[in-house]
This record gives C-alpha cells, sequence and structure tokens, in this order.
C-alpha cells in the first residue's frame, strides 16, 4: 500500500471540523494526548509500517518547513 496523500474524503471540510471540534473544550495537555491517541489509533488502522514510517517522514518534513518559514517571517 502506497501513502495516499490527496484526500480521501467526500467533504475535507467536515473531516478537519470534526478534528477541531474533538479538542473543544479541552486543555492543552488534554488535546496533546488526545493527538496521541487519535495517531495511535489511526497508525494501528493502517496496519502498514512502511506506510506509517512514510506519513512520519511526510509530517515531519511539513512541520520542520512550516517553523522555517515562521522563523523568516519574524525576521
Amino acid at each position: 500500500m502506497a501513502l495516499s496523500t490527496s484526500s480521501n474524503f467526500v467533504s475535507p471540510d467536515d473531516a478537519f471540523r470534526a478534528i477541531v471540534e474533538a479538542h473543544r473544550g479541552l486543555t492543552e495537555a488534554q488535546s496533546a494526548d488526545l493527538d496521541a491517541a487519535l495517531v495511535l489509533v489511526l497508525a494501528n488502522h493502517i496496519g502498514d509500517l512502511d506506510v506509517l514510517r512514510e506519513a512520519i517522514a511526510l509530517a515531519k518534513r511539513r512541520t520542520l518547513d512550516a517553523s522555517q518559514q515562521q522563523q523568516q517571517q519574524q525576521q
């Protein structure tokens, strides 16, 4: 199985909204715990270590790129 990076949702905005709503009313620590639990549940659902590793690398790259862009904008 290859990592799919295009939207697989009929309504991506609804999927995003569901994730945002799940965090509503939580503390920062609870929100981080929710994210970690969600990652583990979805990783288990994927069930393919190669795809999981590819997803981790992509997410990390995007996170680092976003951080670098923010730093450049602040200068």
